[in-house]
């Protein structure tokens, strides 16, 4: 949802796996029109990175989740997305009829294989997957694939 209050240089968002499944939500513009993606959005004014992406994800997918470790970060001179893991919480999976078209529990292994997933995506599963200690500088990788951004991820 997009209001006066949103900071446009601030983006979340989370890889929720439960009982070996991914939340992804099939998204209806932009660059990832069509496709499969990790749900997420813009911080607002006055909120945390954690309550942005906690709301997005309620507003977009009807799940609620809790944000723990930062599995990757991408940045530039314009503004910065940072993606969590999170654990699923409540809720039923169902779309927004409007930033997604859908929204599924897909197998992470079959994920991690399928076309419609973008590679960003795709990255940022394999380090939620990964994730098994708290994150240090030295853990994060550079990658300029995702040029103009560079995605640190571990």
């Amino acid at each position: 949802m997009e209001n006066g209050n949103t900071n446009w240089q601030q983006s979340v968002t989370a890889v929720v796996i439960k009982d070996g499944k991914v939340l992804l939500a099939r998204h209806t513009y932009g660059a990832g029109k069509g496709r499969l993606i990790i749900p997420g959005g813009y911080v607002n004014n006055g909120e945390t990175p954690q309550q942005a992406v906690k709301r997005e994800f309620l507003e977009e997918t009807g799940i609620t989740i809790e944000p723990k470790d930062i599995i990757g970060i991408r940045f530039n001179t314009h503004d910065w997305y940072v993606a969590f893991s999170a654990d699923y919480i409540d809720g039923v999976a169902r779309s927004d009829n409007d930033e997604n078209s859908e929204v599924i529990w897909l197998d992470t292994a079959d994920a991690l294989k399928h076309e419609d997933v973008p590679e960003l995506t795709k990255r940022l599963i394999e380090s939620a997957l990964n994730n098994n200690h708290p994150l240090t500088e030295t853990d994060f990788t550079s990658s300029e694939k995702y040029s103009p951004y560079s995605l640190y991820t571990k």
